[in-house]
């Protein structure tokens, strides 16, 4: 069965959720949700040889719990071995990005990223054509997380398209992931973000471009407009990593977009709550939305290992052992 779903993929790098079109997006999301069923058997999963053989280094230049722990986990459990490397010397300032690059081609079939900067990301893909590149999070883009998030939606609603998914904050390496990820699977996409820190230009642009289904984005300056009658609302901290000494200006201009049960009223009857963690209770949401029972945050969060395991297949099938 798992050999079926990788069929006809060939995808050499993941930098962003459009390095996939929508045939291949929903079909990550269906191998993980396989390889979710079949994690309890262990050794005995069809997968769990898959990468035998093989070594993924993991380069982290971002403070991580899920998505160290679980690209980690998610590397042995397919039968390979993951190689962590200290950030001082994996990613520029020992030597140039390109040259450590071209180092580990020699070594690894792929390089998990979390980094800063895109064209970091980039710059290692272009340096290493050998090399699988995978983006686990850059201050433009967050595509691991939205395979995890569509499987969490998929659990929840069986079928996702026409739905409507409102994010509310800013428009963030977070929302421009789900935006690409939701223009490709058919669901409506609101944002709501103060002025100036919107979902960029360009990236609207993108959606607009790939849009299957009939899927729809709109950007709101109001968040009770944005997740009127919306089927899940997403959030995501105001300040993230390398952001601090924007926090009180932050704290200023996203003050009205908090996520509070007021909110959640806008939303539709049942409508689900989504965060990508870590969270800042009484901050971008309330404590009591986020502990609801239509909260989904812990799904979402065990969900990274099944889609990451995923990906590392639709990209690494074809890899001979070395």
């Amino acid at each position: 069965m798992i050999e079926a779903q990788l069929a006809g993929v060939n995808k050499r790098d993941f930098l962003s959720v459009l390095d996939f079109d929508a045939i291949e997006l929903e079909r990550c999301v269906d191998l993980a949700a396989a390889l979710k069923r079949e994690r309890p058997l262990g050794l005995r999963a069809s997968s769990a040889s898959a990468l035998a053989g093989l070594h993924v280094a993991l380069l982290f230049d971002k403070p991580s719990l899920r998505t160290w722990s679980t690209f980690d986990i998610a590397v042995r459990e397919l039968g390979g071995a993951a190689v962590t490397l200290p950030a001082d010397v994996a990613l520029g300032a020992r030597e140039p990005v390109a040259d450590v690059a071209r180092n580990l081609e020699r070594w690894v079939v792929a390089a998990v990223i979390r980094t800063f900067a895109q064209t970091t990301v980039v710059e290692f893909a272009l340096a290493a054509p050998r090399l699988h590149v995978i983006n686990a999070l850059t201050d433009a883009e967050h595509p691991c997380q939205a395979l995890a998030d569509f499987l969490t939606l998929r659990e929840q609603w069986g079928e996702w398209r026409g739905r409507t998914l409102a994010f509310v904050g800013d428009g963030n390496n977070v929302a421009t992931s789900l935006a690409h990820a939701a223009a490709l699977l058919g669901v409506h996409f609101t944002i709501a973000s103060p002025d100036g820190y919107e979902l960029p230009q360009r990236v609207v642009d993108d959606c607009r471009s790939v849009s299957q289904q009939g899927a729809e984005i709109r950007l709101f300056s109001d968040p009770a407009e944005a997740v009127r009658g919306a089927h899940a609302v997403y959030t995501d901290v105001w300040t993230s990593m390398g952001q601090e000494e924007e926090s009180e200006e932050r704290r200023n201009a996203f003050a009205a977009y908090q996520v509070n049960a007021e909110l959640m009223r806008h939303a539709g009857k049942g409508a689900l709550f989504m965060h990508c963690l870590p969270a800042r209770r009484g901050e971008e949401v309330t404590a009591d939305v986020l502990e609801s029972r239509t909260s989904i945050v812990f799904d979402q969060a065990e969900n990274r290992l099944h889609a990451q395991k995923a990906l590392l297949l639709m990209l690494l099938s074809g890899n001979q052992r070395r």
